[in-house]
């Protein structure tokens, strides 16, 4: 099979299940931003770090697999695709409490940085938040399953702990935010 089928030339895609829809339809925008997501998280994974970490965020690429071919089905309940739901919520709460207990408390803001693997998933924090915001405006044009955008806002703010615990893990410490601009 080739990976070119010229069919997407006109500036059109095929939806799963579904009509063909322009490239920039908010549908496509949603689904795009979570492979952008998946991309900087497989960057981030080439970097050195924890491999109780690195596990967790391959869990998270292969839901975000799920999380795209969701949002490239329009009627996803009547095909047979896995779905983000309360386990996969609730699994990255579970991982945002285990990872928060091994951190100083937060007692302000801190800059996004740290060692190369860090600033990598704050960027992935970043894109996390834009996709975030992608389904609030998809959700408002179409129906759309309300544990997608509970999953993308609790992988941003678990994208931010992890950010911080290999930082912890490389002996990096957290860079407070000054707002005078100071050093």
């Amino acid at each position: 099979m080739k990976i070119y089928t010229k069919t997407g030339d006109d500036g059109e895609t095929g939806l799963f299940g579904g009509p063909r829809v322009r490239k920039d339809a908010p549908r496509i925008e949603a689904y795009g931003t979570v492979d952008e997501l998946n991309s900087v998280l497989g960057m981030a994974r080439a970097e050195t770090m924890p491999s109780e970490i690195d596990g967790l965020l391959a869990r998270v690429q292969n839901q975000l697999f799920n999380v795209g071919a969701e949002l490239a089905t329009p009627q996803p309940e009547k095909l047979s695709i896995a779905r983000i739901g309360p386990a996969e919520i609730a699994a990255l709460e579970e991982a945002i409490d285990h990872h928060e207990l091994t951190l100083d408390p937060l007692k302000q803001f801190i800059l996004p940085g740290g060692v190369r693997g860090a600033a990598l998933l704050h960027l992935a924090r970043t894109v996390c938040r834009r996709a975030e915001r992608s389904l609030v405006t998809l959700a408002a044009l179409e129906p759309l399953s309300g544990a997608l955008l509970i999953y993308l806002n609790r992988l941003s703010d678990l994208l931010f702990v992890l950010a911080r615990a290999v930082n912890r893990h490389q002996g990096h410490p957290d860079e407070p935010w000054r707002q005078d601009g100071t050093i």
